[in-house]
């Protein structure tokens, strides 16, 4: 039997498509008609045999897609990248800047680290005493040649080698046969072992502890990428989950689609994430929708009470009590929403819009390049139009943060004052361009709290145009936050916090 076909009616049925076996031997006769080189005839001709209903042909859509698309390890669609000119033939995963043409995704093997090799204090290593001070950075320069496999598959920044080099562990190591996500540490481990991670961390041990310049400056180098192979091989296994793991439970698949990724999420579960959107703000509206506001009981507020009842000649008549009143937060949220990080701008909107028996006060602005006030829009339409509108409106141009800073101070910095919180969501990459971090620290000393929310991985953060370290400076939280159950954590903090 056809294993590719087998495989694709498997990830249907975890997916809730009803597949009988007799679909199943109609699906296979299809394929002998019209084989696997016209894409287009493939998927119009199995969705004749397989779907049956409207949603679960939208399922099978949305399955085909995913699984017959090619991906590089970046995440991003090899097909879209090659029409959007963002792939570079260098073998940068990022291309030029993602979907929205400015906000990169996670740095690629080849560009340096720039910003973020720094000279590190002394530290135990796990399996002896003894005391190891890792290399000052070396800077760029010769290299010598690497030796392991695995090494020189990195040092070509070739995308499709690496990909097919990830795939094919992952077929080594039967990575379809995950069950639980628990398990996505496990297989990542195992399809990093299959890749050759032995050789390769016995390569860097032996480059690192060499005498010439050019062998340490290549194991700093081949230390960077693997800990980026580490990454990519977890979001590889991650996205393997969602298409065949069987998650029909759906509180399984709740708590699952809480911790992943939003950048992993695919469409066909869009609807649901709302959803959990929804049940997370009303669990929070629930905790927060009385206003903590004590009158007349309590502690007994002895100052006032005596000072009230001096003309009764200190007879106490009426009794003050002790009062604290929290207002409700006034909340300006900022989203980047280029193609890396529209998924978290979407549902960073949905839940503070939500919110809005006890956040009623959220200004929105969203940008790319020049900000845009859409508060107006999400008044006026339901919450997932106005996201769709947003997106669509404003997802285009080169991202520019500092052009969208000076529009803010124009726009509304004299709204700005103690009360005030600013939520900015990005992952901080500014196509080298002017960072106006000026503007964030006038933005900094005049409101009661700036948080910065970036969806990328810590390790990518001040990598490559990446100006995480100016604006970290004039934020009072910096958090990485990429998937629902971070943005909870962080619209809670902000309901506890404020005064």
């Amino acid at each position: 039997m056809d294993r590719t076909l087998t495989n694709f009616i498997r990830s249907l049925r975890m997916a809730e498509v009803r597949i009988s076996p007799a679909e199943t031997l109609d699906a296979m006769h299809t394929v002998e008609l019209v084989g696997y080189k016209d894409r287009t005839m493939l998927k119009d001709s199995l969705a004749l045999v397989l779907p049956k209903t409207a949603d679960e042909k939208e399922t099978f859509n949305t399955c085909f897609d995913e699984f017959f698309s090619f991906e590089d390890v970046s995440g991003e669609r090899a097909e879209n990248a090659a029409q959007d000119g963002e792939a570079s033939e260098d073998g940068d995963p990022a291309g030029d800047g993602g979907e929205g043409g400015g906000s990169g995704g996670e740095r690629q093997p080849g560009q340096p680290a720039a910003g973020n090799r720094k000279k590190k204090s002394k530290r135990k290593k796990p399996n002896n005493n003894l005391l190891e001070e890792e290399e000052e950075d070396l800077g760029p320069g010769e290299m010598t040649q690497p030796s392991s496999e695995l090494a020189k598959l990195l040092m070509t920044n070739s995308k499709v080698e690496l990909t097919m080099a990830m795939a094919n562990a992952g077929e080594a190591v039967n990575v379809r046969d995950i069950q639980i996500f628990t398990q996505k540490g496990l297989y990542a481990r195992r399809i990093m072992d299959e890749m050759g991670l032995a050789d390769l961390n016995q390569e860097i041990s032996n480059l690192r502890e060499s005498g010439p310049v050019p062998a340490r400056r290549l194991g700093q180098e081949l230390k960077r990428r693997r800990d980026w192979l580490r990454e990519q091989v977890r979001d590889y296994v991650e996205r393997q989950f969602l298409l065949n793991a069987d998650v029909s439970g759906k509180k399984l698949r709740e708590e699952l689609l809480r911790t992943v990724k939003l950048s992993n999420v695919e469409h066909r579960n869009f609807r649901l994430i709302q959803e959990i959107v929804f049940k997370m703000a009303k669990k929070l509206i629930t905790m927060h929708s009385r206003r903590k506001k004590v009158f007349k009981r309590g502690m007994l507020n002895v100052p006032r009470t005596l000072r009230h009842n001096m003309s009764y000649d200190g007879n106490i008549f009426d009794l003050h009590w002790k009062s604290v009143k929290i207002d409700r937060p006034k909340v300006f949220a900022i989203c980047d929403v280029s193609g890396s990080v529209a998924n978290y701008a979407r549902f960073m909107l949905m839940f503070l819009y939500s919110l809005d028996e006890v956040m009623p006060k959220v200004r929105s602005f969203a940008f790319s390049s020049d900000l845009a006030e859409v508060t107006e829009l999400f008044n006026r339409n339901k919450i997932e139009d106005a996201i769709a509108k947003v997106l669509r409106d404003y997802s285009g141009g080169s991202t520019d943060y500092g052009q969208a800073l000076l529009d803010f101070k124009k726009q509304c910095m004299d709204d700005v004052d103690n009360r005030t919180t600013i939520i900015i969501l990005g992952d901080a990459r500014n196509n080298y361009g002017e960072t106006h971090a000026e503007v964030l620290k006038e933005m900094y000393d005049k409101s009661k709290r700036v948080i910065w929310l970036n969806p990328e991985s810590r390790n990518s953060w001040n990598t490559g145009d990446s100006e995480m370290r100016k604006y970290g400076a004039y934020s009072h939280q910096v958090d990485e936050c990429n998937s629902l159950m971070h943005l909870e954590r962080v619209v809670g903090n902000l309901l506890r916090q404020v005064s």
